[in-house]
């Protein structure tokens, strides 16, 4: 802990400056800065955060140092104001503020007009001529001092604010609409009246003392760091807890002090859109906290031109030289008092995803900041706003003020969708045949649902995380989904569902919000981002645009710094296009059993199943050989000489199974055999955990039949298209080995096979054989493995299920609370947990590097367009991530970061 506590600002001079957030906070280290910059700053001081470590570490005591140095700098304050703290004749005002390294608007308390009491009022009226702005000035004092320290607020979420109750009934009494309608005895009486109430609730006197009443703002803004509000917001946003906030004490100037004073909020740019103008909000005769509350309707920043041309002129001059010192976006908080302009904070403002993009772009264009600041200032995630379809604003604002609101899940896949609700995925294909928008509604979805998945314009989940399968394959898809909403209850038989005493019937409109997880009753329109309108739509005329501008100029840069390749997940020729659209630069995992399901495609696939030895199943594999070959051929002619992993067969069989007694008579008659036989198989599939059951690798060594059709039809596709003049890279990745032994037998097939089907095109084609890294064994074992395979890719999906032992399905029950509680820092199937599953990729490519030098590496999980993750593999050398098609500018940009955050 530094030896100073304290920190002087004002006349020009201060003891600190921007550089010093981590101990002075955001809004201390500007007012430092600012008044360093000669701007019109109230004086004041900064009592630091390690000061709040302090007081939570010492059971809510403070260094003993602490109050000689408040008393040396307010003695400063009261030499730079002219008043004096506590003076019956002459007395100085404070406001105490929270302050954090980031901002937190709203978080924490405040408290203003501090020092008043019933002697002060007297002094205050005598220097100002104005017995009424004294007593509005007190009443607005005791109420705050009353809830924020004093603990007087409503005892639940039905009940009023008690100070507002009393002002609302001498209002009445008054005959009197607005608080600048009563007079300063009414006032003056509410000032009685609110005393008397904290009294009778709290049974606690209201303090006299000027230097009692600060040592206790002082400590309720401390104490308001671990507020409930504070500590969600915290969670929210990532922010450390150990930060502790600073106090900011400073000498109040008046807004209220008649029509030449007011007080108002702006920003540098327009936070919403992210335009290069002034825009703000102002009050005349008002606290700066009524423009935040909302109980007057403040002016457009643009009006004071009007009313008070030379303050604008001079708040238009000061906005504009933070903006250009700062080199950020600028929100500020200023007060006029009778005609003279003063600066209350600045601080770099809270703005849109858009919004952040937009003015990045633009200052880069303007020459203020760099192309490396400009890809550094902007949240990965955020780019999703540009790439999403939204909901009509003020539509949806209507549509939640009626009620409409259902309930909420968890934002799995961004934008927004209305349609009509189905609740499988065979009405929801044939609805969408008829030109319908539908929502898919499901308990759960699995690989079974997929074209009904594919045929909504949104998903909606009961149960599931994150990376269920609804969230994995709907972002993939770029599908609005949200999952997760378990106050629903879906009821398949009665075509329903209902949530909070409200039925939701089959047909009826509901509405989505990816962005957000609300699920709203009804039909919201909705209007497709600017950018896809270019790059998936190809409509010339929205080149433009500023969004698509903004889009291209980030992802030209991004491009320039990466060094990490950034592919794609994609199963379908149309999912492998979009993601090109988007800047992939191949296939990082083609899952092949999703071109097993539909049509004739899944009886095949139960043939096979169902047949007794290895010629029936193969007689029902040379069904679906032309089927897979055509899927790979269109997908290698949209990859154009990109790379494409193909994973062979990773589910167990049984999945690819009915479940239903109707499903299995009807499949039984379909097949030709007894209903009887259909249950003894399927019950010779059952697994008690699939998961670690009977699949990926573990099939093709026991079958060898279907990883023998499956690379046929791989290599066949590329000679077919190879022999079009277009050049491609199939990489064949067998899943979930655990052993070296495993890869070798599926080795074997595939170098059998290949030789064959080149022997009959009479050419070659360049090929790779790798493995997908998801067995802890594997990675532990990656020398051995690295000597057969040529390439790894982690599937950190399941790496991380099974190095934790958890599953990512049913982690749901308790993964929130573990992360709420700080049992697990992140949630590790959002984030790759770097200490333990990364751990096991860092020893994986590292010995399987030292076996193969050239050994290519990768990680085909969706961790790989998550920003932190993209990250963490920049510093592990992988050669490329792969995510889902939307989330491949995220990756791009992502990438870009690690490689700046790299060189700083």
């Amino acid at each position: 802990m530094s030896q100073k506590h304290v920190f002087f600002f004002g006349d020009g001079k201060a003891e600190g400056n921007a550089e010093m957030k981590n101990l002075l906070g955001g809004k201390g280290a500007n007012l430092a800065e600012m008044t360093n910059l000669g701007i019109p700053v109230p004086a004041g001081f900064t009592i630091s955060t390690e000061v709040c470590t302090y007081y939570y570490k010492h059971d809510y005591t403070y260094p003993p140092e602490l109050e000689d140095e408040m008393k040396e700098a307010l003695r400063k304050v009261e030499q730079v104001m002219g008043a004096i703290f506590g003076d019956a004749e002459n007395p100085l005002l404070l406001s105490v503020r929270s302050g954090a390294r980031v901002s937190m608007p709203g978080m924490m308390d405040t408290v203003l007009n501090l020092g008043l009491n019933d002697v002060t009022v007297q002094g205050l009226i005598k220097k100002t001529d104005n017995p009424r702005f004294a007593y509005d000035s007190y009443r607005r004092f005791v109420a705050m001092y009353g809830d924020v320290v004093l603990g007087l607020k409503p005892e639940s979420e039905d009940d009023h604010d008690p100070f507002e109750e009393i002002l609302d009934a001498k209002k009445r009494a008054r005959g009197v609409q607005l608080d600048t309608d009563l007079s300063a005895e009414d006032l003056k009486e509410l000032v009685v009246e609110f005393k008397a109430a904290i009294k009778e609730h709290t049974g606690e006197e209201f303090p006299e003392d000027p230097m009692d009443q600060l040592w206790g703002a002082v400590g309720a803004v401390f104490s308001s760091w671990r507020n409930e509000r504070a500590n969600v917001y915290r969670r929210l946003n990532n922010i450390p807890e150990e930060w502790g906030t600073a106090v900011n004490v400073q000498s109040m100037v008046y807004g209220n002090m008649g029509n030449d004073s007011g007080t108002g909020v702006a920003f540098t740019r327009d936070p919403a859109t992210g335009e290069k103008v002034l825009y703000g909000e102002f009050l005349i005769n008002a606290q700066g906290e009524d423009v935040v509350a909302g109980i007057r309707t403040p002016q457009k920043i643009s009006h004071l031109k009007d009313i008070m041309p030379e303050v604008y002129r001079q708040f238009e001059e000061i906005a504009n030289r933070l903006e250009q010192h700062y080199r950020q976006m600028q929100d500020m908080e200023f007060t006029i008092q009778k005609g003279r302009l003063w600066m209350l904070q600045t601080r770099a403002g809270k703005r849109t995803g858009f919004a952040a993009f937009r003015i990045a772009v633009d200052m880069v264009e303007e020459g203020l900041i760099s192309k490396e600041e400009a890809l550094l200032r902007v949240e990965p995630d955020q780019l999703n706003q540009l790439l999403r379809p939204v909901f009509d604003a003020e539509q949806k604002r209507q549509a939640v003020a009626r009620g409409d609101l259902l309930t909420r899940g968890l934002n799995a896949g961004p934008g927004a969708a209305s349609g009509l609700v189905v609740f499988n995925a065979a009405d929801a294909v044939k609805w969408a045949q008829e030109g319908k928008d539908v929502i898919l509604v499901r308990l759960e979805t699995s690989p079974e649902d997929i074209k009904g998945m594919d045929a909504a314009v949104g998903i909606l989940t009961a149960r599931g995380g994150m990376t269920s399968h609804a969230a994995l394959v709907g972002r993939q898809m770029g599908k609005v989904c949200v999952v997760g909403a378990g106050e629903i209850s879906v009821d398949y038989k009665a075509r329903q569902f209902s949530v909070n005493g409200k039925v939701v019937k089959e047909g009826e409109w509901i509405s989505l919000d990816g962005s957000t997880g609300e699920v709203i009753k009804g039909k919201i329109n909705t209007q497709p981002s600017e950018v896809l309108q270019v790059l998936i739509e190809k409509r010339q005329d929205s080149e433009k645009g500023v969004a698509y501008h903004t889009y291209q100029q980030m992802m030209k840069w991004a491009d320039e710094f990466r060094r990490l390749g950034v592919r794609t997940n994609a199963d379908q020729p149309d999912q492998a296009a979009t993601a090109i659209a988007f800047g992939a630069q191949g296939i990082g995992l083609c899952r092949t059993e999703h071109m097993f399901f539909g049509g004739e495609r899944i009886d095949a696939v139960r043939e096979m199943i169902l047949a007794d030895d290895t010629e029936g199943r193969k007689k029902a594999l040379a069904k679906l050989l032309p089927m897979q070959r055509s899927d790979f051929i269109g997908i290698f002619r949209e990859m154009n000489g990109y790379p494409v992993t193909i994973r062979t067969l990773d589910p167990p069989l049984h999945e690819f199974l009915p479940h239903t007694e109707k499903e299995i008579e009807d499949l039984a008659a379909k097949m030709n055999v007894t209903v009887k036989k259909l249950h003894e198989t399927i019950e010779s599939l059952h697994e008690f955990n699939p998961m670690l059951g009977h699949r990926g690798c573990r099939l093709g060594v026991m079958y060898p039949e279907i990883t023998e059709m499956q690379v046929r039809a791989i290599l066949e596709a590329a000679c077919e298209v190879k022999k079009d003049g277009v050049d491609v890279q199939p990489e064949i990745m067998i899943p979930l080995i655990s052993h070296v032994n495993e890869l070798k037998a599926q080795e074997v097939v595939v170098r059998r096979v290949a030789a064959e089907v080149f022997e009959k095109y009479g050419f070659e084609v360049e090929y790779l054989v790798g493995t997908m890294i998801e067995i802890p064994r594997a990675a532990i074992t990656a020398a051995e493995v690295a000597e057969v395979a040529e390439f790894f890719s982690f599937g950190t999906n399941d790496l991380t299920q099974t190095t934790f032992g958890m599953s990512r399905d049913d982690s749901g029950v308790f993964l929130p609370f573990y992360v709420e509680h700080k049992i697990l820092e992140n949630d590790p199937f959002q984030s790759i947990d770097q200490k333990g599953v990364g751990k096991l990729m860092e020893w994986g490519v590292s010995e399987g590097r030292k076996s193969r030098p050239s050994l290519k590496v990768g990680i085909c999980g969706e961790h790989g367009g998550e920003p932190a993750s993209v990250e963490f593999c920049h510093r592990l050398n992988l050669d490329y991530v792969s995510c889902s098609p939307f989330r491949v500018p995220i990756a791009r940009l992502a990438a870009a970061q690690a490689v700046l955050k790299e060189k700083n």
